[in-house]
């Protein structure tokens, strides 16, 4: 009788040591003089900026690209999902005006593919270079029989750090604010599985189709990675008092806004004050999906919003214009009362 390998288990150590080697100068070119010691080690140790900080709190989140993946699967594609990954977490953080410090990720599939896993730490990579943040270090794991053939998922884990006085919690926020919306790019990463039902299953479209109107095909636009925001909202908050930021995924303007109002307040927004970008309307067309169904799955355009008091709206939108980004005032805070829906959309 033969003797069986770990390989003939279907783990392939030698390809696995092979894509820890291939990473490495990827994360190095993240470390800026940040970190202690080398990749491929048991943990990564971070040098705090003790200097920086006063009374610093740490802020951290994790989270997932969902069913995106299957999409960069069937593209077979995959250097776009490592900046999503790294975006759906600094998004998070940056909602308090934590400064993201540094990033880890999670890569769990059936056989390690060295050449599929550098196209995802590129994308990452690129994204922790958007964040101003330091890839620390990660996980692979090969779990053959317990993923599909030539599938991954992916996880991210994030950790920024606020002075305590500076955290942006929306305890500030007051009937008479307003609401300034930053557009997204596209769909982020978040409705996919509706996306997928509609759009591939029902309607029966190809990646590769291009609607008459598109100047991108249904693949790259669902592939078009989540932006980051993180500069943005750093450059807004070192000159003005920003009460609220909401990062707009899972759960659409709907449920996510409400996270970050105090319990007396709601918010009344106009959807006429921004459009809705081409692949929203698709899917709402081709699905006959009623929009109070988007404005709670998907991001309908608006990827941040931010409540600033109404005096200082005007400079936020200016400053906002003059560094690139698209955004304007989309509603304003009210009172809630008892019994009322938080966001009300018009």
């Amino acid at each position: 009788m033969a003797r069986i390998t770990y390989r003939d288990a279907g783990v392939d150590i030698d390809a696995g040591s092979l894509f820890v080697e291939l990473i490495k100068p990827l994360a190095k070119s993240t470390y800026k003089n940040k970190i202690s010691g080398e990749i491929g080690g048991f943990s990564g140790s971070y040098i705090f900026p003790v200097n920086k900080y006063k009374n610093p709190v740490l802020v951290a989140s994790t989270d997932g690209v969902g069913t995106k993946l299957k999409i960069a699967f069937m593209a077979g594609k995959l250097d776009t999902v490592g900046i999503d990954l790294v975006a759906m977490n600094v998004n998070d953080i940056i909602t308090c005006g934590a400064e993201p410090l540094f990033f880890l990720d999670y890569i769990a599939t059936s056989g390690l593919n060295p050449r599929d896993g550098v196209q995802i730490i590129r994308g990452i990579v690129k994204g922790c270079k958007e964040a101003g943040c330091v890839l620390l270090g990660g996980e692979t794991a090969e779990m053959p029989g317990f993923y599909k053939e030539g599938e991954y998922d992916i996880a991210g884990f994030a950790v920024g750090v606020v002075e305590r006085g500076k955290i942006i919690d929306g305890s500030r926020v007051k009937p008479g604010d307003l609401v300034i919306g930053i557009s997204s790019n596209g769909l982020h990463s978040n409705g996919y599985s509706l996306v997928r039902k509609v759009l591939l299953d029902t309607m029966g479209f190809k990646l590769s189709d291009k609607p008459s109107t598109w100047k991108h095909s249904i693949g790259e636009e669902l592939l078009r990675p989540t932006r980051i925001y993180v500069k943005t909202i750093l450059s807004l908050i070192k000159e003005f008092s920003i009460n609220s930021i909401s990062h707009i995924t899972g759960g659409g303007l709907i449920e996510n806004i409400p996270r970050s109002l105090p319990k007396n307040c709601s918010v009344v927004l106009d959807s006429k004050l921004w459009k809705l970008p081409k692949i929203f309307e698709l899917v709402r067309d081709c699905g006959d999906i009623e929009m109070a169904e988007m404005f709670r799955t998907f991001n309908c355009g608006i990827g941040m919003v931010l409540i600033v008091s109404n005096r200082e709206s005007d400079k936020v939108l200016n400053k906002l214009k003059r560094i690139g980004e698209k955004a304007m005032i989309i509603g304003e805070v009210t009172v809630w009362k008892s019994k009322k829906p938080r966001v009300l959309i018009h």
